[in-house]
């Protein structure tokens, strides 16, 4: 047995009007924006399932339910920090994050400084243990007709 783990979460959430667009902590000027109970904040989440997948604790959905009003409109942020926060107390650290987002819409790529940074300021990580990729669906399926956002995200973590 290791002291290392590495977790992978996935989210995907469907664009619609009204809704602000939240991408890894960072509001984009949009008419339009990702459906969900909290921010909707699809990169986030699927960082927070791989953290939590790496540590073998339940998905996101089980510690925070899109049927608990107290997570209506949520920043994910604030559930990043809290999942964050869970894993210190079992003794798990963080070595790195590893995402990537796919989206035909919103353009990303100009903003992933600024994600990468909200991103090391919720988890406590330096912005070099945090790799970020803004990637396209080359018109394939829902996300590449610009319908909904994906992310995947790997975590390393370790028992202290």
């Amino acid at each position: 047995m290791t002291n290392l783990r590495i977790g992978h979460g996935y989210d995907i959430h469907r664009i619609v009007a009204g809704r602000p667009m939240v991408l890894g902590g960072v509001r984009f000027e949009t008419d339009y924006g990702l459906d969900g109970h909290s921010d909707a904040d699809a990169l986030t989440h699927a960082i927070c399932d791989a953290l939590l997948g790496a540590a073998a604790l339940p998905d996101i959905g089980h510690f925070f339910p899109n049927t608990d009003p107290a997570y209506k409109n949520i920043d994910s942020q604030v559930l990043l920090q809290r999942v964050v926060a869970e894993l210190a107390r079992l003794g798990w650290r963080i070595v790195n994050l590893d995402a990537s987002v796919i989206a035909e819409k919103p353009k990303i790529y100009p903003r992933l400084a600024e994600m990468k940074a909200a991103l090391a300021r919720s988890t406590g990580l330096d912005v070099s243990q945090i790799g970020l990729k803004a990637t396209t669906n080359e018109g394939v399926d829902q996300i590449g007709q610009g319908l909904a956002i994906a992310a995947h995200a790997v975590a390393l973590i370790y028992k202290t």
